[in-house]
């Protein structure tokens, strides 16, 4: 049997622990934030799900950074999972001030 060995985006998920979430957030943060989470979707697994992009448990780093910024401007987790099942990066958010 061989050892377990931890995955490197573990390892530093372990020293940064949660990536924070800007004070402000851009239009550029927002434009990331969708990056984020469409490419870090989920994917299945026979262990269970697993980011599509670094293969670390889902909700990877990133997915959760970006759903964390699309919250702080107003969007709901049904959306934001809307646009993970459509893989749209390009989407455009709403603004919430309108």
């Amino acid at each position: 049997m061989q050892p377990v060995v931890d995955q490197p985006v573990d390892a530093v998920e372990k020293v940064l622990g949660e990536l924070p979430v800007p004070w402000f957030v851009t239009a550029e943060d927002v434009r990331l934030a969708v990056r984020a989470v469409v490419v870090h979707a989920p994917e299945a697994w026979p262990t269970g799900p697993l980011c599509r992009s670094d293969r670390t448990p889902y909700p990877c780093l990133l997915h959760r950074w970006g759903r964390r910024v699309l919250r702080s401007r107003g969007l709901p987790d049904e959306v934001v999972d809307e646009l993970v099942a459509r893989g749209d990066q390009q989407a455009r958010v709403p603004d919430r001030r309108r």
